[in-house]
């Protein structure tokens, strides 16, 4: 019961920190501080369980000391949780070339894959489409496949637009896309084109996309793009 009650005065305190207008105490704000009142209070519960029962003091101390470790070892990992989703992010995209990254939303990794070409997962209104990161494109350049598989009408576009693809000139369709979406970056009303069909195996990710960026740029074999 004595710590019972103490878990209560503890609790009382500090919820009396957080309404405070201080804005932040030891470096959290008051949504974190509120997390980690959280914690001291399961802490506090189990210690005193531990104290109320007659229990060996050797073994007591070890229970004390394999919780106050558990307890170190979360607030470890919360205070770097963002870090170890980066690490995370990187060793996946390491493992899966063409798997775009993103932890934060604005920063996208993919490493290269082994024909030397960044290919990148990503969306066009919403369906699933796989580019060629290409600077040397004008636009976003989808395949005809592609571009129905975003819901537009191939059939009624009017292919008048000569475009130089990897397998020659051929003709392509302006047309301004919903959404483009690449890991969590995502531009809304972009222009492209769609290239007849049969002329492109792969969607180009194109400068009118590309440009809308804060930046991009090669370092070894990644790539990282920066919403």
């Amino acid at each position: 019961m004595v710590f019972i009650g103490l878990a209560i005065i503890i609790a009382g305190l500090l919820a009396l920190l957080i309404a405070s207008d201080a804005g932040t105490l030891v470096g959290l704000d008051q949504t974190q501080f509120g997390q980690l009142v959280f914690l001291l209070m399961v802490l506090v519960v189990v210690a005193g369980g531990v104290f109320g029962r007659r229990v060996p003091f050797r073994q007591m101390l070890t229970g004390i000391a394999m919780w106050v470790a558990v307890f170190a070892v979360a607030i470890l990992a919360y205070s770097y949780r963002f870090e170890f989703q980066q690490i995370g992010a990187r060793m996946l995209g390491e493992l899966t070339p063409g798997l775009a990254q993103s932890v934060d939303g604005t920063t996208v990794g993919v490493r290269r894959s082994r024909d030397g070409s960044f290919h990148l997962a990503g969306e066009i209104n919403g369906a699933e489409v796989r580019f060629i990161f290409d600077t040397g494109a004008s636009a976003v350049v989808l395949s005809a496949e592609d571009a129905s598989e975003a819901g537009i009408d191939v059939k009624s576009l009017r292919f008048t637009v000569p475009v130089q693809t990897a397998n020659g000139t051929s003709k392509a369709a302006l047309v301004v896309l919903d959404e483009i979406a690449v890991g969590g970056i995502v531009r809304r009303r972009i222009q492209g084109f769609v290239a007849e069909p049969g002329s492109l195996d792969e969607s180009l990710l194109g400068m009118t996309f590309l440009e809308t960026l804060q930046s991009y740029g090669v370092a070894r074999d990644r790539l990282e793009l920066n919403g």
